[in-house]
């Protein structure tokens, strides 16, 4: 199909003041709403959107539930041959800007945008959301549209030149997983920060509070685009909290870099109903946790580890172009489990199931006051390593021990990638092999962690024809990285070029080809910088369990003096997990508890208690126990 450029409207605004008033501390508490993803994928419609946030004002805001977030894609048109990456089905502006599609989002015809929309959902008590990408599109690109001067109301103009989207547009930067959809813009010329203030500013005219930018972060990193975004939102008149996603491949180290530009960002990949999903956000909230990312300083406020959205409830399936039409996968004890852990992980709660099928039991398990009092009030939150496990062998009729140590864990390597200021990013040199061959290698110092030395063999990057010319100043220096010495297999990650953990863990290679494989540089410094994400390799030491699942724990304190304890078993078998009292000491400040006496309560059996040595409980496979504790 050939593509369609759609223009509507002539949209021009008075600029919002950069004079910035005071305001309240942003984010104070993890954010708390509803995002339309789970439920609609991208064909939420107008009607659809408002039906929903009145739902919401009326069930979920007294429950802290205050942002209503529309996905994205709102401005594709929902025809015949659309879908998340196709080409040609996105409405615009005549400044390249997107805009929503009328078909969808009748209110927005005339120029409105979301002016409307927004309006209502302000009239509800609550506040309005919007995802959007990265840059500017490959539509915008194509169609070459003038850049909009905000200052002056009139097409963005420099030295008697009039810059255009294919002046800024950077499409070797194109979105890994949109890469028909939306690619950087140049932010060291100034037309690149004009069309980025434009966006922005519309936003905020709409009445805007709320922005999920996606494809910035994690693999597909640009410190400067949020930057600059987090520098334009700084100065407006009008609060806007600043969210990032996706977060595949997220360190606390990159993390670092940006947290205190944004007040949330996702330090995982697409959370879903599936209990692998659950699973694989215990060791990345341990590691946040442990490098005081929780609530640390954000933009104008704080900023939070973001889980990802709640896909419990009436789903629609990923990358679908449906609506809800399916019950949540995950069992009553599985949902459990992740609403503990993104509670005391203190994530955001951004629910995402379809609340006008909203059944009791998940109404009555995202509203916990439990729960709710810990994600927005409680402390000291992190990983409690001082538990034991007991289960039954399916063989005998006996009890077998397990702890929460490093002992029993075996140790793997795999590939990741860092931000390249992470000095664990500095352990690869070059290794001469003869005249001819060299081999970009692993510190060899830290052999000892592994069974050899990891080494790839250095290779000269294909290039496209015509491109060498275009791009060799940007590239020059870099290079493909091969499984042997021969030209067949590069290291990779995907066709797209996305490097993502999960994607090859210890190395992904396919054949080389110029448009399909990353390429990499090697700095003076040992660092190895990945031509897409801007990243640094470095080899992780991976613990994996030698169990089916094992047993894992959370603790926190309460503003009124409690201790919440959360037991979780991520095994396949009903195992006993027990904690002694005295251990809390161990992590809580100043808490000197031994000799103390605990009464208690476990919120998911109501289990009333009383103890001054050892917690223990009996949990079914993929369950939680959460108790309150009041110790004197």
């Amino acid at each position: 199909m050939s593509m369609n450029i759609f223009f509507l409207g002539f949209f021009f605004f008075v600029t919002p003041s950069f004079c910035r008033v005071p305001q309240l501390e942003r984010a104070s508490t993890p954010p708390r709403g509803w995002n339309s993803y789970d439920s609609f994928c991208w064909t939420i419609s107008e009607e659809e959107f408002l039906q929903s946030a009145e739902i919401i004002s009326n069930r979920l805001k007294p429950h802290g539930y205050e942002y209503v977030v529309v996905d994205y894609l709102w401005y594709r048109s929902k025809v015949e041959g659309s879908y998340v990456d196709a080409e040609g089905f996105d409405v615009i502006d005549e400044w390249g800007r997107p805009i929503p599609d009328p078909g969808r989002w009748p209110s927005s015809i005339g120029g409105k945008g979301f002016s409307e929309v927004a309006k209502k959902v302000h009239s509800m008590g609550l506040k309005f959301g919007i995802h959007v990408m990265r840059g500017i599109s490959l539509q915008a690109f194509n169609a070459n549209t003038p850049i909009l001067d905000t200052a002056k109301g009139s097409a963005y103009e420099e030295s008697g030149r009039q810059w255009r989207a294919k002046d800024i547009g950077l499409k070797e930067r194109a979105c890994a997983w949109m890469s028909h959809g939306f690619m950087s813009v140049n932010t060291n010329v100034e037309a690149g920060r004009a069309f980025l203030r434009s966006l922005y500013l519309q936003y905020a005219e709409w009445g805007v509070d709320f922005v999920k930018n996606d494809c910035v972060f994690g693999d597909d990193l640009d410190v400067a685009e949020i930057s600059f975004v987090s520098e334009v939102l700084r100065n407006l008149d009008r609060p806007i909290l600043y969210s990032l996603s996706p977060g595949t491949s997220v360190t606390p180290a990159m993390a670092k870099e940006v947290s205190g530009l944004v007040n949330m960002y996702r330090i995982t990949g697409d959370d879903w109903d599936t209990w692998k999903d659950v699973v694989s956000h215990f060791d990345v909230t341990r590691d946040f946790s442990a490098s005081k990312m929780i609530g640390a300083k954000g933009l104008l406020g704080r900023s939070w580890p973001d889980l990802d959205m709640l896909p419990l409830g009436w789903l629609t399936d990923p990358g679908s172009n449906e609506g809800p039409h399916r019950a949540c996968n995950l069992t009553p004890n599985e949902q459990r489990t992740q609403m503990t852990l993104w509670a005391i992980a203190k994530s955001p709660l951004m629910f995402g199931g379809d609340v006008r099928k909203l059944d009791d039991t998940t109404y009555n398990l995202i509203t916990n006051p439990t729960l709710l009092e810990i994600n927005s009030f409680s402390s000291n939150n992190m990983e409690f390593s001082y538990i034991t496990g007991r289960k039954r062998s399916r063989c005998k009729n006996k009890l077998v021990s397990q702890h929460l140590t490093e002992g029993g864990m075996l140790d793997k390597q795999a590939l990741g990638l860092t931000t390249c200021k992470d000095p664990k990013a500095n352990g690869w040199s070059i290794k001469a092999l003869d005249q001819d061959l060299e081999q970009i290698c692993w510190n060899e110092k830290l052999r000892s962690k592994f069974a050899e030395t990891p080494c790839l063999y250095k290779g000269k990057r294909l290039l496209a024809s015509g491109e060498e010319n275009i791009y060799m100043q940007q590239y020059q220096g870099t290079l493909h990285l091969l499984a042997s010495d021969g030209m067949e297999l590069c290291l990779d990650a995907s066709p797209r070029r996305r490097l993502t953990s999960k994607e090859y863990g210890g190395g992904s290679f396919s054949p080389c080809k110029w448009d399909a494989n990353q390429i990499w540089k090697w700095n003076a410094n040992g660092s190895l910088t990945n031509s897409y994400s801007g990243l640094c390799a470095t080899m992780n030491s991976l613990k994996a369990d030698a169990g089916s699942g094992g047993i894992r724990s959370w603790i926190a304190t309460g503003r009124k003096g409690e201790i919440y304890l959360a037991f979780f078993n991520l095994g396949t078998e009903k195992t006993v997990v027990s904690a002694n009292v005295a251990d809390f000491g161990k992590v809580l400040p100043q808490k000197n508890l031994m000799g103390a006496s605990c009464k208690y309560h476990e919120i998911w059996s109501g289990k009333l208690g009383e103890t001054k040595k050892v917690l223990s409980i009996e949990l079914e496979m993929h369950s939680p126990a959460l108790f309150v504790l009041l110790c004197h």
